[in-house]
């Protein structure tokens, strides 16, 4: 182990001690210490759940990226293992990126991640070499492979830029030979997929591209993910710098997918569709895994690059991922549902049945909290004209709220955190277009100390943010402008 990496060990270690449980999230993974990003090397080994991480132990603020580590038995609850990889290597010596897992046929773990090098090119400009380099271990600890990089610039296509090929994902094929997509870059096209193969999961060989941008979704294509799922495949990723189209991608950095078909004998991936995975304000890089029952979940990085640098140096932590999320294909769209173990944390429930919300805000006894769960259906009122707007309100006091509204002549759901304590001009405001029939709707509501995630109609659109109200700001309502019939189940979240 290299002395870099022992002090990242010990630092991490003390300093957690400084963090009381109840300034953490209560059942979102955050970082251990200092800064988190990406979610990396999402896996099933060794009869447990382990989620690497974007790390800088060292500040709340990015730095030299190290791998965090944490594993799980449920997907809920999580425990910290000491950080898995640091940049310590000439070859990484500015950053461990992103990359994946797998487990080997003789039973270790191999992880692959893109090493960082800085460095001046003939024109005196500082640039970042990015490589692809491997580790093996046991769940604990982990060796970086002698012979890295395995994957360099000189295994690029022609015009593909070697500062920007990074985030490397790994499966097994069904010959048993190996793959990864890696993320690229083409100055002709913007953002590329590139795919490699392998026998032996060290010496690769590039195959195709599997995708091209042509400028349409971003300057740079990031973190990718390809599995199969209901009969069809998916490429997932994330995109620096999106112009806006229409309702489905917002400006900035989003999370995209393209649901196509794929013939894994000759690399070749056809797209039928492509669509924004969240709708909401801060969700990103998101990784998938495939439960030993059969299931494909995925975790994102619960933050935005517009703002996440706003905090002071004296924050202990900074960075969450989302909740585990089941996906399904239905009607051609991903579906997206929390994952059912979150079931196990629900107490107390409150149940209200057709109550009337008519031009006014009302509260219900009982509902009300920041570890919350809770579903609403909305109806519109026999005999009386279709609502014009309802919003449903939470961590709310006199001060303060966050709320999600939906608006049914228009088909828009909206989530606003302009008064949810922030000082300052950060993206507060995100809208999707959702299915509804005649105004009726359902929105279920994961509410954490620092985040709500609202998963519109089953699954069919999410709106996820971060919100850092002040934690006495406790209250749930229901506004309508018109008249509108409601459903309410709520259930307190019981803390880790």
């Amino acid at each position: 182990m290299s002395q870099v990496l022992r002090d990242a060990r010990r630092y991490e270690e003390e300093k957690e001690k400084l963090i009381s449980a109840k300034d953490r999230p209560a059942f979102h993974l955050s970082a251990r210490v200092g800064w988190m990003n990406d979610p990396n090397g999402f896996s099933y080994y060794d009869g447990q759940y382990h989620m690497f991480y974007q790390y800088h132990p060292y500040d709340s603020h990015w730095g030299p990226m190290h791998w965090g580590h944490a594993v799980s038995e449920d997907l809920i609850h999580w425990s910290y293992l000491p950080a898995a990889m640091a940049p310590d290597r000439t070859y990484d010596r500015d950053g461990c990126y992103s990359g994946s897992a797998l487990t080997l046929p003789d039973g270790r773990q191999m992880l692959m991640y893109t090493g960082r090098q800085l460095i001046y090119d003939e024109n005196g400009i500082e640039q970042e070499v990015q490589t692809q380099c491997l580790a093996f271990g046991d769940g604990d600890n982990y060796v970086k492979y002698a012979k890295n990089p395995v994957i360099t610039g000189k295994d690029l296509p022609e015009g593909g830029n070697p500062y920007a090929f990074r985030d490397p994902k790994l499966w097994v094929e069904q010959d048993g030979s190996y793959r990864v997509v890696i993320a690229n870059q083409d100055p002709r096209h913007g953002g590329q997929m590139l795919l490699y193969r392998s026998e032996d999961g060290v010496h690769w060989d590039f195959v195709k591209a599997l995708m091209k941008d042509d400028h349409h979704m971003g300057q740079m294509w990031e973190c990718p993910d390809f599995f199969p799922l209901d009969g069809k495949q998916v490429l997932l990723a994330s995109a620096q710098d999106m112009l806006p189209s229409g309702l489905e991608y917002h400006n900035g950095n989003g999370t995209f997918y393209f649901i196509g078909d794929y013939n894994w004998e000759n690399s070749d991936f056809k797209p039928e569709c492509n669509y924004a995975m969240d709708y909401g304000i801060d969700f990103y890089a998101p990784q998938t895994i495939l439960t030993p029952d059969g299931r494909r979940v995925v975790i994102g990085w619960m933050q935005n690059w517009d703002t996440c640098n706003l905090h002071t140096k004296s924050t202990p932590w900074f960075g969450q991922m989302s909740i585990p999320r089941e996906l399904s294909i239905r009607d051609g769209r991903i579906y997206q549902a929390p994952i059912r173990e979150l079931e196990a944390l629900r107490s107390d429930p409150v149940r209200y049945r057709d109550v009337l919300v008519e031009d006014t805000e009302i509260s219900l006894k009982g509902v009300e909290g920041r570890l919350v769960d809770l579903t609403l259906e909305i109806e519109p009122v026999e005999g009386k004209e279709l609502y014009r707007k309802f919003a449903l309100r939470f961590a709310q006091n006199e001060t303060f709220h966050t709320g999600v509204s939906f608006r049914p002549y228009e088909s828009i759901v909206k989530i606003d955190r302009k008064f949810s304590g922030s000082r300052r001009a950060i993206i507060h405001q995100r809208r999707a277009a959702v299915n509804h029939d005649h105004g009726r709707i359902k929105l279920r509501l994961i509410l954490d100390r620092f985040s709500a995630e609202i998963f519109v109609n089953d699954g069919e659109k999410v709106l996820t943010a971060t919100l850092y109200t002040d934690m006495a700001a406790d209250g749930i309502s229901f506004m309508a402008n018109g008249a509108a019939k409601i459903h309410v189940t709520q259930y307190t979240l019981k803390e880790m």
